[in-house]
């Protein structure tokens, strides 16, 4: 039978215009512009994931944490912030924390909370004090009265050793001798005339009268040497005096300057005893500030304990307010961005200092669940499975409910190091991870800590339902974006296409794209190329060039396809007809644009013992999928036809010119086809194509990619010439998911390319060979000049000629 273009067009498989594209009527919409429309909060078609998200955010019980479930452009970062700010300004601020000193364990500083916005005014508080004290404390030991008493103090000390030297030196003259005090220390000399007697004079004296001072000298010397010997005695009892004053002084002025810090923390136990160390600890230390203004006192140089208002010295008796900048109002919500281990948890910092490092509990850095503590935490869950025990450290800290700031190269390091153990702080957040859905059940399967922490799964929907009542909804959507974004308000006719290219990606007729993410670029697009035109407001050909100018930045892969297939570099033929020879259709998927690609696929007969290779399979590039659509082959084969008697059937299929891996069984039907015209020796028009699976009754079954694949062969086709004798085969359970280009609908329309859609192989073969297929009749066979008539007694020969040869059936 011939095919023609008049025969194609009359053919009851064949699909009208109508069924090729829903297409969305503007004056169904209601208004001229988008201008009219109302402003439309919320989204469309997510009432499920709103009420979960709405209970997840609530409940506050331990676990229920939530994971947000969906696909890029859904919107549901944008929703889930949005709906949990609304409620974060509905609760209270949690309370400010800071870490202090802790001297009686310097590497575990101690965790104080305070009540929300007085972290802040007691850091500035405790700040003035110290501040002050470097003013007061030099003032105070540098006044009259401070010196008056200082000097009282250590008069006795003085006077007692002073007493004991000039009792001594007054025994010396006595005896004719007298004490000197040198550079070198005390020395006695012989007095003569009231006066130190010269060596020369000395000398000159006999021998008994300098013998006789000799030893009087050496008496003196004993007497000398103990009162030496109290030297220190006396020296560190006026140090004992003078401590005594410093503190009685220091004590009184470090006392009431802390005395107005005290008063602000009364209702803060843990800070009033904190204040309480503290002031012993700067009265201990108040040598850091004595000497502050003072560039030599009496007793001696500047000391070596001094210290600058910013000198690392007084950071022991700061605070480190860790969370808490006073400006919260309500409770946080914080997205992490970078989910690393430090910037989840907190890290303590170093800083290098002659060539060491250090560091101290005013070098301790929040991380955000410090941040989040008492609102929420958004997260990207990939992000944070990326990071290195970020995830272990958050479901520890989520299991403890508490946060213990641990640095990571303590775990990877085989060596102990001395560091900072802070206190843990208490942990009360409702984290909220962000992921697609394969990976939420992977976390499911392969964690069994998930289920426990993250209870509450909000998902967030692809699609919505076309309905009049949507179409009114998305209108106002694509409105409400519009003005959001500052974009020109669009003509009715132009939303009527966005919505029908939303329609598009939602690979569905009766469905609505819900990837508001996508649907905002194309508005700024279309917004764009109206601005261009100097239009008022986005027509439908701004929408038209700017999803035209899309595909064109993307549509270079299959351009090249094309341009290889036109240059016979791949063999397609789209016209004439060939046995065992077929054009099957595949979808290449690169950046986000997908496109259909036509392929050759053959297939060979011969006797056998009843098998079908799969080429494909052979070289181990077919997947799973494809083998099992190959066996599927195989199996409606042998229960077809030639039933009594043993397969006897040796077939190959395969992709020419395929040199990469292939997986899907959306072609079987296709291969079915080849082989049943090779078994026949009736030919295919090459000017159709085919996809669609086959189960092993011969019903074909939807696939995935329908419209890129029309698409695609249609490129090839007008490429070459549409004749009217050219089209596509597809599964009638795909007649739902037709949103084909205007183009390919046009041509259809005046004859020039077809759809058809079938449910059968026998209905396949029989427009691809333009035969009847052929049904069996009440003897059991099927009638002359069909094609499985044909199929059948070729398989019969190759049965009696197996017998011939003596192959015994297997």
């Amino acid at each position: 039978m011939t095919t023609t273009p008049a025969s194609l067009s009359k053919h009851p498989r064949r699909l009208g215009p109508a069924a090729l594209r829903r297409t969305c009527n503007p004056a169904d919409l209601g208004f001229r512009t988008t201008g009219e429309t109302p402003a439309f909060e919320g989204l469309v078609g997510q009432e499920r994931a709103l009420e979960a998200l709405d209970m997840g955010s609530r409940i506050d019980k331990p676990g229920f944490n939530m994971f947000i479930l969906g696909e890029r452009g859904t919107a549901r970062h944008g929703v889930v912030r949005g709906l949990v700010d609304k409620l974060a300004a509905t609760l209270a601020p949690p309370s400010d924390w800071i870490y202090v000193a802790n001297w009686d364990q310097p590497d575990r500083p101690r965790a104080i909370p305070l009540p929300a916005g007085r972290g802040q005014r007691f850091k500035v508080a405790l700040d003035a004090a110290l501040e002050e004290l470097i003013t007061l404390v030099p003032a105070i030991f540098e006044s009259t009265e401070y010196q008056a008493k200082r000097r009282t103090a250590l008069e006795s000390v003085n006077a007692q050793q002073e007493q004991a030297f000039e009792g001594l030196a007054a025994k010396g003259r006595e005896e004719g001798i007298a004490l000197l005090r040198t550079a070198n220390g005390f020395t006695f000399a012989p007095i003569a005339d009231n006066a130190v007697m010269p060596p020369e004079a000395f000398n000159a004296l006999p021998d008994e009268q300098r013998h006789a001072i000799i030893g009087k000298i050496e008496a003196l010397q004993v007497e000398l040497a103990e009162l030496i010997g109290k030297l220190p005695a006396w020296e560190r009892e006026r140090r004992q005096k003078q401590q005594a004053l410093d503190h009685e002084y220091a004590r009184r002025v470090v006392g009431e300057v802390l005395a107005d810090v005290e008063g602000t923390v009364t209702d803060i136990p843990a800070l009033v005893d904190h204040l309480k160390v503290l002031n012993e600890e700067l009265v201990r230390h108040f040598g850091l500030f004595k000497f502050m203004s003072m560039a030599k006192q009496e007793d001696g140089p500047l000391q070596a304990d001094t210290a600058i208002p910013d000198d690392p010295k007084l950071k022991r008796f700061r605070v480190n307010l860790l969370v808490g900048d006073g400006a919260k109002q309500s409770a946080p919500v914080i997205t992490e961005d970078n989910p690393s281990i430090g910037n989840l948890i907190g890290r303590i910092e170093q800083q290098a200092q002659m060539g060491a490092l250090f560091t101290d509990f005013s070098l301790i850095r929040p991380g955000s669940l410090h941040l989040a503590n008492g609102g929420f935490l958004l997260i990207d869950a990939r992000r944070l499975l990326l990071e290195p025990y970020a995830w272990e450290m958050l479901k520890r800290s989520l299991r403890a409910r508490s946060i213990s700031i641990e640095s990571p190269t303590d775990r990877m390091s085989v060596m102990a190091t001395q560091s900072l153990k802070p206190d843990p702080i208490p942990l009360n957040v409702k984290v909220i991870l962000f992921g697609d859905r394969s990976l939420y059940y992977m976390l499911f399967a392969a964690d069994p800590d998930f289920s426990d922490l993250f209870k509450i799964a909000v998902e967030f929907e692809d699609t919505v339902d076309w309905t009049d009542a949507t179409t009114k909804s998305y209108a106002h959507l694509i409105g409400s974006i519009a003005r959001r974004e500052g974009l020109k308000h669009l003509s009715a006719e132009a939303v009527a296409l966005i919505m029908e290219q939303s329609s598009r990606e939602a690979e569905d007729s009766s469905k609505l794209s819900l990837r508001v993410g996508d649907l905002a670029d194309y508005l700024r697009e279309a917004d764009f190329w109206a601005t261009e035109a100097k239009h008022k407001v986005v027509e439908v050909a701004d929408v038209q060039r700017a999803l035209t100018a899309w595909k064109q930045r993307h549509e270079r892969a299959q351009l090249q396809y094309l341009e290889m297939i036109q240059r016979n570099i791949m063999l397609v033929d789209t016209a004439s007809s060939k046995t065992g020879q077929i054009n099957g259709l595949s979808v290449l998927s690169m950046g986000g644009y997908a496109f259909g690609r036509p392929v050759r696929i053959t297939a060979s007969v011969r006797v056998g013992s009843g098998e079908v290779v799969d080429v494909e399979r052979e070289v181990e590039l077919g997947g799973p999928l494809h083998s099992k659509g190959v066996l599927i082959i195989g199996s409606y084969l042998s229960s077809r036809y030639a039933m009594d008697m043993p397969p006897s059937l040796h077939a190959s299929i395969v992709f020419e010119q395929s040199y990469a891996g292939i997986d899907g069984d959306s072609a079987s039907s296709a291969e079915l086809y080849a082989i049943l015209s090779a078994l026949s020796g009736i030919p295919i028009h090459q000017g159709f194509a085919v996809t669609g699976s086959v189960n092993q009754r011969g019903e074909i079954q939807a696939i995935g990619g329908v419209n890129e694949k029309i698409e695609g062969f249609f490129t090839l086709c007008k490429a070459r010439g549409l004749d009217g004798t050219q089209g596509v085969l597809i599964p009638k359970a795909n007649e739902q998911h037709l949103m084909l280009d205007r183009d390919v609908v046009e041509a259809c329309e005046k004859g020039l390319f077809h759809v058809f859609s079938i449910q059968t192989i026998d209905e396949g073969i029989s427009i691809l060979t333009g035969m009847p297929a052929g049904e069996r009749n009440g003897s059991g066979h099927f009638p002359d000049g069909t094609i499985n008539r044909s199929v059948e007694e070729r398989l019969l020969a190759y049965a009696d000629a197996r017998r011939r040869f003596g192959v015994a059936p297997s």
